[in-house]
């Protein structure tokens, strides 16, 4: 599977994913993708390689010994690892093709924020009808 930042600079493949996808709800995932949580899987390093652009990554050690990889382009964040660690976190969210698995599991929902409950709210596969 191939995936790749948004600008497309940085391009990686993996052979597969080798750990469930989850979604991870804790606070510094949350602010490192802007997001309400980060969707991610594991990789072991030998299933995975930089095919393109490995030079435009930068790195972040977001907490002890947690180092996060995004593209010094455009902001992507694409892997993130411990060293000590045999495989990579990847963001799901930046491969180009369907992995072929769904998440099976949310984690760090201690760190939930009140506003992500969506229960009850409109949704729409696109944008909202016009008024």
């Amino acid at each position: 599977m191939k995936g790749s930042c948004l600008c497309g600079v940085i391009e990686y493949e993996i052979d597969r994913i080798d750990m469930p996808i989850g979604h991870c709800h804790c606070r510094t995932c949350r602010k490192a993708h802007a997001a309400a949580f980060a969707t991610t899987a594991g990789v072991m390093r030998e299933h995975f390689r930089w095919v393109k652009g490995e030079e435009n990554l930068s790195c972040f050690e977001s907490s002890p010994g947690k180092l996060r990889y995004f593209c010094s382009v455009c902001g992507s964040h694409l892997v993130a690892e411990r060293i000590s660690q045999p495989h990579l976190i990847v963001r799901i969210a930046t491969l180009d093709e369907d992995p072929g698995v769904t998440p099976e599991v949310h984690i760090w929902t201690s760190h939930d924020v009140p506003w992500l409950a969506y229960d009850g709210i409109p949704v729409y596969p696109e944008w909202p009808p016009k008024p």
